[in-house]
């Protein structure tokens, strides 16, 4: 089981941010056993000694938290240029011709990659969801970030696929509950009435109530789900969920693009998340997902990267700049989702769709112990009192300028060096699981032009 490192930690920065409504100065805070335990103001002289790392001229703030994730495509980064995989025909044209030929040995150096990549940019969390999940797993757990890994289920309508898949998703679901206290199993029916049939929703609806786990679906990427349900059951999607009791358990719906406003309510008051990507709805040319709507009808709102195959960018401090721009730029409203708002977001409503509690996402006493570090140097500010600290983190912040990295008590990235995975043997044998793949796919076309 992980366990934070280092049971004791006193962390001193210049400022800290805590989540709240404006940064502290000069301060220290108190990290037991991977929880926030006190957040002081600094008096006197900077404390030093053993358990005791001083960041110096630097922004401390809670890690972000990625939502919608799916590590090991990073085998693929880049090869959907030109498609939309928010379409069925680019889900089959670009990636089903390649996951075809996908083996779980090609899987965990890619994990490896993805979650360097994730530390690198600021990243202490996220929800993952791919087949091949127990590969996944140790990777992730090695990584030491927060993770909630969903087991991917596609069936499209084969009844013996979907035995199949379920049955791996429930087991490895059921397996994995406490390997870690970090790392959970979830489970992933790729696309709820897309690809998923009712009959598997239902039962993995019931296996998440009976293991007090999760989904991770994407829903609403376009219209799909809604044609399907007035066609089979002669309501819109969100209604149909609704009436199958398929919110009951916390559930990230993924995108929500095509999210209908006046039925926002549905998702209030429900464990749901619509997890938004903004830089792919803008990469394929669907509309924007109603951020705005969602949070004024008291819908949790959270964050995601997607896949690399077309955002090739694990930057979720990219995304806060995009969500904020293409939100107003939608809207003809200029800040129609503030910064604050949008660091939420990324943070503590993060948090909450993986089932943390009310603190986490914060840096206050019982919260989580994950949190970055950012030379004050790196964030692009204006003069101070000309701009808030929150706008500069959001448009003038580069997640390849975070530093430090501390997940669960644990440092997780010092001075930009991932201190837990070799990141040069990942990319060796990415490169190598990368080859294998092209050559699967090269020897099958030849045996289809041969017959």
């Amino acid at each position: 089981m992980n366990a934070a490192q280092n049971d004791t930690h006193r962390i001193v920065a210049d400022v800290v941010w805590t989540g709240g409504t404006s940064p502290t100065g000069p301060s220290v805070v108190e990290v037991v056993d991977g929880t926030i335990t006190a957040v002081e103001p600094l008096t006197g002289a900077r404390p030093s000694g053993p358990g005791t790392v001083d960041l110096g001229a630097a922004v401390l703030m809670p890690g972000l938290v990625n939502t919608h994730a799916h590590t090991p495509m990073s085998l693929m980064r880049g090869v959907a240029e030109g498609h939309s995989l928010l379409t069925m025909e680019g889900f089959l044209a670009v990636l089903r011709t390649r996951e075809a030929h996908l083996t779980p040995a090609l899987v965990p150096a890619s994990v490896q990659v993805s979650c360097a990549d994730f530390i690198r940019h600021g990243i202490t969390a996220f929800a993952d969801q791919y087949f091949f999940a127990d590969q996944i797993a140790p990777a992730v757990i090695d990584s030491g970030l927060r993770a909630a890994l969903a087991w991917g289920i596609v069936e499209l309508g084969d009844d013996d696929a979907r035995a199949r898949e379920v049955a791996a998703a429930t087991r490895f679901a059921e397996q994995i509950q406490g390997a870690s206290r970090i790392v959970r199993g979830w489970l992933g029916p790729h696309a709820f009435f897309v690809d998923n049939q009712p009959e598997a929703m239902v039962i993995a609806r019931d296996v998440a109530e009976r293991l007090g786990v999760g989904l991770h679906v994407h829903f609403s990427t376009s219209s799909e789900e809604d044609d399907y349900c007035q066609a089979h059951f002669g309501t819109s999607a969100l209604t149909q969920l609704t009436e199958m009791g398929m919110l009951r358990v916390p559930t990230i719906l993924a995108h929500g693009n095509t999210i209908r406003t006046d039925e926002l309510p549905l998702l209030a008051g429900t464990p749901a998340t619509i997890s938004v990507v903004p830089s792919v709805a803008m990469q394929s040319g669907v509309p924007a997902a109603p951020v705005r709507a969602a949070l004024d009808a008291g819908v949790n709102v959270a964050l995601g990267t997607d896949n690399p195959c077309n955002n090739t960018n694990a930057d979720l401090f990219e995304e806060m700049a995009t969500l904020g721009k293409l939100a107003a730029f939608t809207s003809r409203r200029p800040n129609e989702v503030t910064p604050a708002e949008i660091l939420r977001i990324a943070t503590v409503n993060g948090h909450r769709a993986l089932g943390g509690a009310a603190v986490d996402g914060t840096l206050v006493p019982g919260a989580v112990a994950d949190m970055i570090a950012i030379p004050i140097s790196e964030i692009a500010r204006g003069p101070v009192g000309a701009q808030s600290l929150e706008s500069a983190l959001v448009y003038g912040t580069s997640g390849a300028s975070v530093r430090d990295s501390m997940v669960d008590g644990r440092w997780v990235m010092r001075d930009q060096d991932v201190l837990t995975i070799d990141v040069p043997a990942a990319l060796r044998a990415q490169q190598t699981d990368y080859d294998t793949l092209t050559a699967r796919m090269l020897a099958a076309e030849e045996h289809r032009g041969r017959e």
